[in-house]
């Protein structure tokens, strides 16, 4: 197949996602077509089967800010024409599938068909999508698409709790490649940062602020309580660094604290973790989570959205209440103090994202879903 895939090229769960499953489709013999405003954060180059069509916002004076979903819209219809794409894959409603679906529709009047599959991801409808100046674009997005798929079966729920959608939506969850991320020897790295043998806890995020990172900075100034043997690593950029980083410095706990910014490989960064934290306030899925597990490294979340789905509390790490600073910190210290426990753990959570979600075991799921889609398509409008 031909497969036009659009989706945010910037440092987030949904543009790794759509960007890792347009590589695996290109191995799997399909030509991939990426369409977005710049090249997508895990594409470092285009070869073979795999290509990259840039998005060109013209500035004119008469726009205080330039149209891009409409000149997203036109792009998707000239590659789609010159190409012969068999099917667009968008991520993220807004504004990506409210793209496509323009696009099909002025496809359609040139009586050629394009076939559209929009995935959810997260914050398209649990937060920015329930906009009122949005809903209404993401609703119709949603119902107009050919094909709807949904990261978690939380996400999938809270679709049609706030959104009047008539579609039938699939649950395909985030897969990462466990030949990637799996555990390596980074002795060396280690000892470069933890001179004492210290522990190391991670996190790795966007540094938005519902990604609670200050709180992270307050479970490390409990668990230190005092003594110096545990490192805090942060991966990652974002609006919360800042104050994140004062964080740190008024609770005396900087200087065993490192900011190590926008990192990849991450793999090499958990190799050396012992202990994966992510306090969000809201995660439909939790890739970050899933990538520190490949690595053998529990993790101590926030029991919220789709983290339930993923995390398999007190066998692959711990799930918390939602701003429970001391039952983070207990789960933590448990994981940090006890060598049998943390063995225990880090070898389920392996264990579970190999099992479970592999790239090789998730990625035929969206393969069946275009099929099915193309199926119920016409062949030309």
């Amino acid at each position: 197949m031909k497969i036009g895939i659009t989706c945010y090229p910037t440092y987030g769960g949904s543009g790794v996602v759509a960007t890792e499953l347009g590589k695996a489709l290109a191995k799997r013999g399909h030509e991939i077509h990426f369409v977005a405003s710049d090249l997508p954060f895990r594409l470092s180059h285009v070869a073979g089967n795999i290509f990259f069509h840039e998005v060109n916002v013209q500035s004119y004076p008469l726009f205080d800010y330039p149209p891009y979903t409409l000149s997203l819209t036109s792009k998707m219809v000239d590659i789609a024409k010159h190409v012969g794409l068999d099917l667009l894959h968008v991520h993220y409603a807004l504004p990506h599938a409210s793209s496509a679906v323009m696009a099909q529709q002025i496809l359609n009047s040139e009586h050629l068909a394009l076939p559209v599959v929009t995935t959810l991801h997260g914050t398209d409808i649990t937060l920015i999508g329930q906009d009122p100046s949005f809903a209404p674009v993401v609703a119709w997005s949603i119902n107009e698409s050919d094909g709807v798929t949904a990261v978690s079966s939380y996400l999938r729920q809270e679709t049609y709790d706030h959104f009047d959608v008539s579609q039938d939506i699939e649950v395909i969850p985030n897969f990462i490649d466990t030949d990637r991320f799996v555990r390596q020897d980074k002795e060396h790295f280690k000892q470069a940062l933890c001179p004492n043998g210290e522990k190391v806890i991670v996190h790795v995020s966007n540094f938005r602020p519902v990604k609670n990172a200050q709180q992270v900075v307050e479970v490390f100034h409990r668990l230190q309580n005092g003594a110096s043997n545990v490192k805090l690593l942060f991966v990652g950029d974002g609006p919360d660094r800042v104050p994140t980083e004062r964080k740190a410095r008024e609770l005396g706990v900087y200087d065993d604290v490192r900011f190590l910014g926008k990192q990849d490989p991450v793999e090499e960064i958990l190799s050396i973790a012992d202990v994966f934290l992510m306090p969000s306030g809201s995660e439909t899925f939790g890739l970050a989570a899933l990538e520190a597990m490949a690595c053998e490294v529990p993790v101590v979340a926030s029991d919220v959205g789709g983290l339930p789905e993923l995390i398999v509390d007190g066998e692959t790490g711990y799930l918390c209440p939602l701003d429970d600073l001391e039952a983070f910190t207990e789960c933590t210290r448990r994981l940090l103090t006890n060598d049998d426990l943390h063995a225990d753990m880090a070898a389920a959570a392996r264990h579970r994202a190999v099992d479970t979600f592999d790239i090789d075991r998730v990625v035929p799921h969206y393969e069946e879903h275009y099929e099915q889609v193309r199926a119920k398509a016409p062949v030309e409008a």
